[in-house]
């Protein structure tokens, strides 16, 4: 890949904030909604191995059961989404796709017979799809970012565990699931570690100029002197 194409990979858009702040704003309309005129969309929630539940897989993301539960999701959102636009724009929408289906769906199949809201199961499917796919794709600018993740959402892996009542720890581990196969799977359209020179296949020793300079033990080779033309002999 050439620098041009390597630089292009990565650019600042406005949808790196504005699509994220409209998702987060969202979240908070549909909180606001619910106090404001006294509705409760809880039910709309995934309820496991219930057809109706089903509808959940869509809608359980947009719910939330209190005002800290909201907080708590809106700000990993803010950040995993603007990361995923800016280092995956080409693959940006197909991996919120299936994180949401997923995370919802693996929630439908194996959680407890509840209501599961929030936007966490979602929260974890990204932060895992980070993390794996900076580490795996070996391009120093998704391998830094996804240290970043794992610096500020690290301890997330805790919540994959049924350690606390009422926290639905099915839904995080279906997410941070989703998260790891999506990074398995999707390889296209993904940017690709910087080649140079000598690591390409048509890479020949014998033919770099610098090399040329070093003999076989690795000494420095003094450059021939440069003869003297005519004129300078004469004077």
């Amino acid at each position: 890949m050439s620098a041009k194409k390597q630089k292009s990979a990565f650019q600042f858009t406005t949808g790196v904030v504005l699509y994220p702040l409209i998702g987060v704003l969202t979240l908070w309309l549909v909180f606001w909604f619910e106090l404001k005129f006294g509705y409760n969309f809880t039910p709309y929630g995934v309820l496991p191995r219930d057809l109706k539940g089903l509808l959940g897989i869509i809608f359980s993301p947009f719910i939330h059961s209190n005002l800290s539960h909201l907080w708590h999701n809106s700000v990993p959102v803010l950040v995993l989404m603007a990361g995923l636009i800016y280092f995956y724009k080409p693959v940006a929408v197909r991996v919120l796709f299936w994180v949401v289906i997923g995370s919802g769906l693996g929630t439908w199949l194996i959680g407890r017979e509840a209501y599961h809201i929030g936007a966490s199961g979602v929260v974890y499917g990204l932060a895992s799809f980070l993390f794996f796919k900076g580490i795996w794709s070996k391009h120093y600018r998704l391998t830094a970012f996804s240290l970043i993740v794992v610096f500020l959402y690290g301890s997330l892996i805790w919540g994959t565990m049924p350690i606390r009542d009422g926290m639905s720890w099915e839904g995080h581990l279906s997410g941070f699931l989703t998260g790891l196969v999506l990074a398995f799977v999707i390889k296209s359209k993904i940017a690709k570690p910087i080649k140079y020179v000598w690591e390409t296949e048509a890479y020949n020793p014998e033919d770099d100029p610098f090399l040329q300079q070093f003999d076989k033990d690795g000494n420095f080779i003094d450059p021939p002197l440069e003869e003297e033309d005519d004129e300078d002999r004469l004077t």
